[in-house]
């Protein structure tokens, strides 16, 4: 009998402000692509639903609440890294609380950026959900080779 496949479900929050801006945050004592640009982000932990996770995410990484009522699931990814990893990007515009740094030891700080106007250094699987998100594309694939 073969193993099952197993993936690790990534959570990304793609959070909007009144002027429709993308908040995003630079990396930084990571050891992965620091100094780069970055959604908030966080991996599901086992128990949790995937709406339940980001909003732990958000509250961790940038101090804010959203009621699960707020979130659209905009995109899925299944990207190739080390592993397969699922990708699920939610979408906000309401939230509750002042967006502040609560990681400084990943993040040196929150930035908000025009859709148009992205930093040219980012994650490239967000840079290329964004991208997805803003053709409203609801599902992509990266990082596999597809002439298997």
């Amino acid at each position: 009998m073969s193993d099952r496949y197993t993936s690790c479900i990534d959570l990304h929050l793609v959070l909007r402000d009144g002027q429709q801006r993308i908040l995003l945050g630079e990396r930084v004592n990571t050891g992965f692509m620091d100094g780069a640009f970055h959604l908030p982000a966080g991996h599901l932990e086992d128990g949790e639903s995937a709406t339940t996770g980001l909003i732990r995410e958000a509250d961790e990484e940038a101090g804010i609440r959203i009621d699960p009522a707020d979130l659209t699931l905009v995109h899925t990814m299944h990207h190739r890294t080390n592993s397969g990893r699922l990708a699920l990007f939610f979408e906000a515009t309401q939230w509750s609380g002042e967006v502040t740094n609560r990681e400084p030891d990943k993040c040196a700080g929150w930035k908000w950026f025009s859709p148009d106007a992205l930093p040219e250094q980012m994650i490239p699987y967000a840079a290329a959900a964004l991208d997805h998100i803003a053709k409203q594309r609801p599902y992509s694939e990266r990082g596999w080779d597809t002439t298997q």
